[in-house]
């Protein structure tokens, strides 16, 4: 264990009553270690003896088992010293696990800093860095014979996919400074469309060349396959959750053995132990895929960003639209703007006609069936004639929210008020908290056994335009089914957000349905959100077709959408949060548990200077939540605080759990 000390001590040899009398190795005896603990106040790096018989074997990186705290317990040995702080007898590692060094100096670095960051610990950073051990893929043998070529060797082609980057004043720059080894920093907005694959492949091409590998993000194993595609002459290896965990370590570990030199995957990948790193790309930054759910609730761009900085590596931030995250990266100058020229954008975006809350409904009864404005059904006629069409509904499932057909409450579960939906056509209402059958509630306000679609999903809309149109073909792509592709040919596709199949020739029209339903959530990043979207669906139409959306024309998000300007919007909205001091102007942070625990942790948090405290203010159940917000410039104060209060609780063993995130996306 790290004592301070006046000097350092080398550890005498140490004995252990189970075992016997051991040796220590001859030279660098002592490992620093950081054991698997999730207790904050234990977040350090411990010192124990290496036993002579590991001497070879115990390597930097490498798992290992120690004694700790009276238990058996995983680590990583982080690195070997000749001597140790701690003025006691250190106890001897118990075995190594693997000589396989699985953790980097590059990760073990970053996962410190981005423990640092969110106020968490390292051991939890590295539950997500460093996949679960597979003991016979491990022993796999490695394959550097198997390899022609050197990994990095530049591509065949001689302009190294210039022509995707044409359409951008600075993107030849930004590849030119990419092949000489340099490491641009770069916000990008992409063009409508669907060749951002192949402008991110031209990106890493460029890296390669310069002898440098390449780590590429995504939101989901749809994007990660077209990502592939696009590098299928370019050796890399696609990470994904699918896989299974066997596959998924097996390819993660061609990364770390210098088989591969560009990791495609999602979220962990961020975390790929990728050599030479010369270019980090996330793509679609605003999805709220690239956020982990498990502590300390690292976001991938802020991973990346971090990553690009410590490694003096490029950074490449893309996507249709821009969030106001990526909007701070170029006010603040730290990476430059990359937006394609206006003509460009003309050329290839839909024509967007804002429908508003139009009531103005087709005369025949299919299309009053629909329910769409006479300027969306005719939209989705003509696409028809020539191809597939697309009706993007943000809520999934059939009926998933009902009200009382008289006085339009809403309608709830008689026996835990939870929201009441229906699966189909003919089925009872059920409750989608406790699963009861609701066939027989009454409204408690005014009597009526009715009932009607507060929301409609996505199944039922599917329904409903396969009656107004009952020649073509409906296809559902959601939550249930997504679907990655759809043919040429006509056929009427209704999809949920995100979930939208890539069409082959683009989408002949589009209609993004109950635009209200987006922009009326309480939550801060609503517009934003509303937005990218609505670009990423329209994104896939084809150049010139109509596009519907269903919102009032004034609504700043839809005049963005008109207009195809996403940067303008990203930087007014930039500007909002700073007026009202939310992220990203201000770094702020939340502290969620019983009520006690969050006002006994507050107390007792030494919270730097400026710091203001919202609330706390009742969440869910018996849960309280507070916001803690400080300048930009205060953040890591304000981690290294919260960091410190969450340690104590531990150190004294608080009973009650308060869960601690900076700058979480679900602020309001």
């Amino acid at each position: 264990m790290s004592v301070p000390s006046q000097e350092a001590l080398v550890p005498a040899p140490a004995t252990s009553g189970r075992k016997g009398a051991r040796q220590a190795a001859g030279e660098l005896p002592v490992a620093r270690i950081v054991v698997d603990t999730p207790l904050p106040h234990l977040d350090r790096p411990f010192d124990y003896l290496v036993p002579a018989t590991a001497d070879a074997v115990a390597v930097p990186g490498c798992r290992v088992r120690v004694r700790f705290a009276g238990r058996l317990t995983d680590g990583f040995l982080l690195e070997r010293a000749s001597s140790s702080e701690h003025r006691g007898r250190l106890t001897f590692l118990e075995r190594v696990i693997s000589p396989e060094p699985v953790l980097t100096a590059e990760i073990a670095g970053l996962a410190r800093a981005v423990a640092d960051r969110y106020a968490g610990t390292m051991s939890d950073v590295l539950r997500l860095a460093v996949p679960p051990r597979h003991a016979r893929v491990e022993a796999e043998a490695s394959a550097p014979a198997r390899l022609a070529q050197n990994p990095m060797s530049p591509p065949e082609s001689g302009d190294l996919g210039a022509a995707a980057w044409a359409a951008y004043p600075t993107g030849p720059s930004f590849l030119a400074a990419l092949a000489e080894g340099r490491s641009p920093r770069a916000v990008w907005t992409a063009l409508p469309g669907v060749s951002w694959p192949q402008a991110i492949a031209a990106a890493v091409r460029a890296t390669l060349a310069s002898g440098r590998g390449a780590v590429i993000v995504l939101p989901d194993g749809k994007d990660v396959a077209m990502m592939a595609r696009a590098l299928e002459s370019t050796p890399h290896v696609a990470i994904t959750a699918d896989l299974g965990p066997a596959e998924r370590y097996r390819r993660w570990l061609r990364a770390l053995r210098g088989e591969a030199a560009v990791v495609v995957g999602n979220r962990p990948a961020a975390f790929a132990p990728v050599a030479s790193l010369g270019l980090a790309v996330i793509w679609d930054d605003g999805d709220d895929l690239h956020a982990d759910p498990h502590a300390p609730y690292p976001h991938a761009r802020e991973v990346l960003a971090l990553r690009a900085h410590r490694a003096d590596a490029g950074l490449l931030v893309g996507g249709h639209a821009r969030t106001a995250e990526a909007a701070l990266l170029v006010a603040t100058g730290w990476a430059r703007s990359l937006a394609p020229r206006r003509e460009e954008i003309r050329a290839r975006a839909p024509r967007v006609r804002p429908a508003g809350d139009d009531a103005d409904l087709a005369h025949d009864e299919a299309a009053r069936a629909a329910r769409l404005p006479t300027i969306a059904w005719r939209a989705l006629r003509r696409g028809l004639e020539s191809g597939p069409v697309l009706v993007q509904v943000p809520r999934r499932g059939y009926l998933p929210a009902l009200s009382c057909r008289t006085c339009r409450s809403p309608a709830r579960c008689p026996a835990c008020r939870g929201p009441l939906a229906l699966r189909g056509g003919h089925a009872v209402p059920y409750c989608r908290w406790c699963g009861r059958i609701a066939g027989g509630r009454r409204c408690p306000s005014c009597g009526d056994d009715r009932i009607r679609a507060l929301i409609v999903g996505v199944r039922r809309t599917a329904e409903e335009l396969g009656r107004a149109f009952p020649s073509v073909p409906v296809k559902t792509s959601g939550r249930d089914g997504v679907l990655a592709a759809v043919g040429a040919a006509p056929a009427l596709v209704v999809a949920t957000p995100g979930a939208e199949p890539v069409p082959d020739g683009g989408y002949a029209a589009a209609v993004l349905l109950d635009g209200w339903a987006l922009l009326g959530r309480p939550d801060l990043r609503a517009a934003e959100e509303t937005l990218r979207r609505w670009m990423n669906a329209a994104a896939l139409a084809r150049p010139g077709a109509e596009l519907v959306v269903l919102a009032d024309s004034a609504v700043p998000a839809v005049q963005a959408l008109v207009r195809w300007d996403p940067v303008t919007f990203a930087e007014r909205e930039l500007a909002d949060r700073a007026e009202l001091g939310f992220p990203p102007a201000v770094r702020m942070a939340t502290l969620t548990g019983p009520a006690a625990a969050v006002r006994e942790t507050l107390a007792g948090t030494a919270l730097p200077d400026g710091a203001q405290v919202l609330g706390p203010v009742p969440v869910e159940g018996e849960l309280e939540r507070a916001m803690v917000r400080v300048p930009r410039d205060r953040g890591p104060a304000l981690a290294r605080a919260l960091k410190g209060a969450s340690g104590a609780r531990s150190a004294r063993k608080a009973a009650d759990v308060v869960r601690v995130a900076v700058d979480p996306l679900d602020l309001i």
